[in-house]
């Protein structure tokens, strides 16, 4: 089974789900039990290729987006911030959620001027990745930022966030170092973006 999984991911472009052949279960049925300011959860039963059915809760989450803006140093830009469900602090990249039908670009500019006051002139879509796709739908878009400009900043009333700087490179070769799963996931792509230019 492992050898044919592993030929099945050399075959298959996995950047698009449609090229697989492995039919999707379809949805019997659904239904809202919560609905927040952030997110809203849903309960989904569903029908499984072999004809058994099962249930899935989903967490519904409108997207967001992650910024790594890189100064003229090689210093990457992080937010130490209060996360409640961990009861602790993380160093994270600056990253925000998506309003309603708003470009992903247009909010990662928002996100990186209010959270660390910056702008940048030059802009990278590096990719998009999904939080935890085991229970939610929230899909993250990844911008690489640099040539920046400090223009002052405007976080959210609720949140109380400290700047930090710390050197690419260091990042890059100790990835232990950060806990925060979008970080981590953007620094990949960060990497991957600087080996090929």
């Amino acid at each position: 089974m492992r050898r044919y999984l592993l030929g099945y991911l050399m075959m298959n472009d996995l950047s698009d789900p449609s090229a697989r052949d492995k039919p999707l279960p379809s949805v019997v049925d659904s239904r809202t039990v919560y609905e927040g300011k952030v997110v809203s959860l849903r309960v989904d039963r569903i029908s499984l290729p072999d004809g058994r059915t099962a249930t899935r809760e989903v967490v519904e989450h409108p997207g967001a987006v992650v910024v790594a803006a890189v100064d003229a140093g090689g210093n990457i830009v992080l937010v130490s911030q209060y996360r409640h469900p961990l009861r602790d602090y993380l160093l994270e990249l600056p990253a925000g959620g998506l309003e309603p039908e708003e470009d992903p670009a247009h909010a990662a500019k928002r996100e990186l001027r209010e959270e660390v006051g910056l702008e940048a002139k030059t802009w990278v879509h590096l990719g998009h990745f999904y939080s935890s796709p085991g229970f939610a739908n929230e899909r993250l878009e990844a911008f690489l930022a640099t040539d920046l400009t400090e223009v002052g900043d405007d976080p959210d009333d609720d949140e109380d966030l400290e700047v930090v700087g710390l050197p690419l490179a260091d990042l890059l070769h100790h990835p232990e170092r950060i806990f925060d799963a979008k970080t981590l996931a953007t620094l990949l792509l960060v990497q991957k973006h600087l080996v090929r230019s």
